[in-house]
């Protein structure tokens, strides 16, 4: 067998390796938040056709136990009942206020031009962001995410993750969630946040109006949270808050073909990252991807002079299945590690596939 393809093989093992042992050291760093910091919070959530879900989540938002916030819905021009029923329920609690869309300018889409609204209506400086479909995981969410609100800080990233349900899609979603998390998080614990999620997201309102909000990315579909944060994260002005106070669960896709549009968009997004954001994740995943297509193919042709390959891709295995383990409990939400072996090799097959159609799409729909 040839040299140059054992040396790759070795190679591919290594990357993935240092990766691993990169992230558990992150997730053995202390969080930024000491506790102390108590900021007035605007909450903000962008409602289209969300009547059921804010029925919900509403409530829940009102149950925080924190001494001075806001909650600020924007109703985007929905179908159903959701404007009667804001209008209502924001008569009957002070704390919550609407903000409507009536139209939606051209050149923006409807979520950037719906959240610029919930920002520049926002009472306080510090805006806490998250969806109509998601649920604090406690009552001390709020307080949890200003915790870090603090010093030079300008932006928190937190969790949120996919709410059990039946089913492989639900295990694979969670899986697929927990392994981004694990990279933005881990890398912004190591000083190199690129990332965040709008589901569990804050930043300061100046930071948003002084950099003219979305204004470099108006037209994308998606990047509303994620491409935010990569043009302005630093290691100074970031902070992390993990933990399971500090989670918002997330409703998953119940058919594949939901859950595959929604992944298509967040990776077509990921192609206007930062350059060595995208050469650092690029790398990750590519080497991902050959462990199963090339090494292990490799290792299956000569067994016994492979035999040497085959410890390294144990190693990576019980190192993934550590990682996942030791990760996912610093996070809040334990998943269970043992099923790794069985979701590493689809994770693989799922990136490579959905990694290739958003390289190529020039845009991406919405919804479908």
């Amino acid at each position: 067998m040839s040299i140059l393809l054992i040396a790759a093989g070795w190679g591919i093992i290594a990357i993935q390796l240092i990766y691993i042992i990169c992230f558990l050291a992150g997730f053995r760093r202390k969080a930024h938040a000491t506790g102390l910091a108590t900021p007035p919070v605007s909450v903000i959530v962008c409602a289209h056709d969300e009547e059921a879900n804010l029925r919900e989540l509403l409530p829940q938002l009102l149950r925080q136990d924190y001494p001075n916030f806001e909650v600020i819905v924007v109703e985007d021009r929905s179908n159903d009942h959701t404007y009667d029923f804001l209008l209502q329920f924001c008569q009957e609690h002070p704390k919550v206020k609407m903000v409507r869309v009536n139209y939606l300018p051209e050149h923006i889409t409807g979520k950037k031009f719906a959240l610029t609204l919930g920002v520049k209506a926002a009472r306080h400086d510090w805006v806490l962001l998250t969806d109509a479909d998601c649920r604090p995981a406690s009552d001390q969410w709020i307080r949890c995410m200003a915790s870090s609100m603090e010093g030079q800080r300008q932006i928190v990233l937190g969790y949120s993750p996919y709410m059990v349900r039946k089913g492989y899609l639900n295990v694979f979603i969670r899986f697929e969630s927990l392994i981004t998390s694990i990279q933005f998080i881990g890398w912004a614990l190591l000083g190199k946040p690129y990332m965040g999620t709008g589901r569990n997201l804050a930043y300061q309102k100046s930071l948003f109006l002084n950099n003219k909000g979305f204004n470099k990315h108006l037209s994308v579909t998606g990047g509303d949270d994620d491409l935010f944060v990569n043009q302005h994260a630093s290691a100074s002005n970031v902070a992390v808050s993990i933990g399971e106070q500090s989670m918002i669960w997330s409703v998953p896709k119940e058919t594949w073909k939901s859950f595959l549009h929604q992944k298509l968009r967040h990776l077509a997004v990921g192609k206007r990252y930062r350059f060595f954001d995208k050469l650092r994740l690029g790398v990750f995943s590519i080497t991902w991807i050959l462990t199963w297509l090339l090494v292990l193919p490799l290792s299956v042709q000569s067994f016994s002079s492979m035999s040497f390959m085959w410890t390294g891709l144990i190693v990576r295995e019980l190192m993934l299945m550590l990682l996942i383990h030791r990760a996912s409990r610093k996070l809040g939400d334990a998943f269970e590690a043992w099923k790794t072996p069985f979701l590493d090799f689809n994770y693989a097959i799922y990136y490579l596939g959905t990694g290739l159609v958003a390289l190529v799409s020039k845009r991406i729909r919405w919804k479908i």
